[in-house]
């Protein structure tokens, strides 16, 4: 008999629980545990979405030897640490993006996974649908002629969270936003551009908040991209040529391209087949990968994740957005200074100065600790009151029951004396009929 595909994943937060979602839906594939650094957060995830096994630490899953996939789902500043604990323990991984925090973390981490013989690979989703050979074959076909410019935006007010915010983390809009418009990019343009110039706005913790990057290439088309992390973008991806355009409906999980011509009329639509969530495609992939005894996936081989990740450093390094993973990592926080225009009114603009990064802006990275300390505790009370509140109801309904129980008796004596009849004829009243005469229907237990 064909043995299920086991699954484990690495972290217990949203991302998570729509692969492990998508992993029950899926077939030849069984969703077979997690792992969290807090049990109890490990167990509620497990008994939400049916995982067999629930650790409360990432040793214990890598040593599993059931697993046979490893997904990733921790913040971008873990990713690096828990693929290579897995790569160690020859665990396959599929990783999710952004692959590291920085191209130097993505190559040792191949090199280590090239070394040990292990499958490796980056859970950029959209790199792995479907919809990516439709866009392709449409653009290709020259129905709207000589592709000149495409433009691609991602926007999600998400710059409340800390993990966007702090440095301690890989914030900023960029790694988690800003790679899904540079994908699109590289997949329907090419990689062969000759120029990049790009722009960013800043967080108050010194991560980008909003950027702006174009790609110029050498044959004349040019690509801009827009990502942030504090305001909601339409997501379109549009690719304009010389007879007509298209317009991809969310970069972030293609729903469909429709094309238009030169008079703006529309000639054709494409959708999206139906899916899942659009992550069972990287699932399907690793499969198949590492079924054949591959070491990555064709849809994003090994030099993808690390030219990305390059790219993505040269950005950050111009903007002078640096992370604690970085070579030299001491890096600069933009401060909000008023200045006194020429007419007197005071106007604020955001001036860049040099400052190194404080205990204060360390301890904002570490919230996420308190976080999951303030959570143990809640769920610690919760759990305390509801138990109170049982043993009250036990005692509650105990004491009605005695009740009825004394009633029942007495109601029962006086109808034995009221009826004359001869003794021999009265069924003597015994604890075991009055027993039955007040039983009371079983309840469930539950309360309203």
């Amino acid at each position: 008999m064909f043995k299920k595909f086991h699954i484990g994943i690495m972290g217990a937060g949203n991302i998570a629980g729509v692969m492990a979602e998508t992993i029950k839906k899926m077939k030849g594939v069984k969703l077979y545990a997690v792992a969290s650094r807090q049990q109890v957060s490990a167990d509620v995830f497990a008994g939400k979405y049916g995982c067999k096994k629930a650790y409360g630490s990432y040793e214990d899953l890598v040593k599993d030897k059931k697993v046979d996939l490893i997904y990733i789902a921790t913040p971008h500043s873990e990713h690096f640490e828990n693929a290579k604990l897995c790569i160690l323990h020859g665990k396959p991984v599929l990783c999710e993006k952004a692959f590291t925090a920085n191209a130097a973390q993505a190559e040792e981490l191949v090199k280590l996974a090239r070394e040990r013989n292990v499958f490796l690979a980056e859970a950029i989703w959209t790199r792995y649908m479907p919809m990516v050979a439709t866009m392709q074959q449409v653009i290709g076909s020259g129905v709207i002629g000589e592709i000149k410019t495409l433009t691609a935006n991602l926007g999600y007010v998400v710059g409340h969270l800390p993990r966007m915010q702090e440095p301690k983390l890989c914030g900023g809009a960029l790694l988690d936003l800003g790679i899904y418009p540079l994908t699109f990019a590289f997949m329907m343009l090419g990689t062969h551009y000759d120029r990049v110039e790009s722009s960013c706005s800043y967080a108050a913790t010194g991560v980008d908040e909003q950027n702006s990057i174009t790609l110029y290439y050498p044959d004349g088309k040019v690509a801009h991209l827009n990502s942030t992390m504090v305001s909601v973008s339409d997501r379109k991806g549009m690719i304009y040529g010389t007879k007509g355009f298209a317009v991809v409906e969310n970069i972030n999980n293609f729903q469909s391209i429709t094309v238009f011509d030169n008079s703006y009329k529309k000639l054709a639509e494409y959708k999206c087949p139906k899916q899942i969530s659009g992550y069972e495609y990287e699932v399907e992939a690793c499969m198949k990968a590492i079924s054949k005894g591959e070491l990555e996936c064709v849809e994003m081989p090994h030099y993808e994740s690390i030219r990305v990740m390059k790219f993505m450093d040269e950005l950050r390094k111009e903007w002078g957005v640096v992370y604690p993973y970085d070579a030299d990592a001491q890096f600069t926080i933009p401060k909000r200074e008023e200045t006194v225009p020429a007419g007197g009114s005071v106007a604020t603009e955001e001036v860049v100065t040099e400052e190194v990064v404080t205990e204060e802006v360390v301890a904002v990275a570490e919230m996420t600790e308190d976080t999951v300390s303030a959570a143990k505790e809640a769920i610690g009370e919760v759990v305390s009151v509801a138990e109170e509140a049982a043993e009250e109801v036990v005692s509650v309904a105990e004491e009605a029951a005695e009740e009825v129980v004394s009633v029942a008796e007495e109601a029962a004596g006086e109808v034995i004396s009221a009826v004359e009849m001869p003794a021999e004829e009265v069924a003597p009243v015994t604890e075991e009929s009055v027993e039955e005469m007040v039983a009371l229907p079983e309840t469930s237990g539950e309360q309203e």
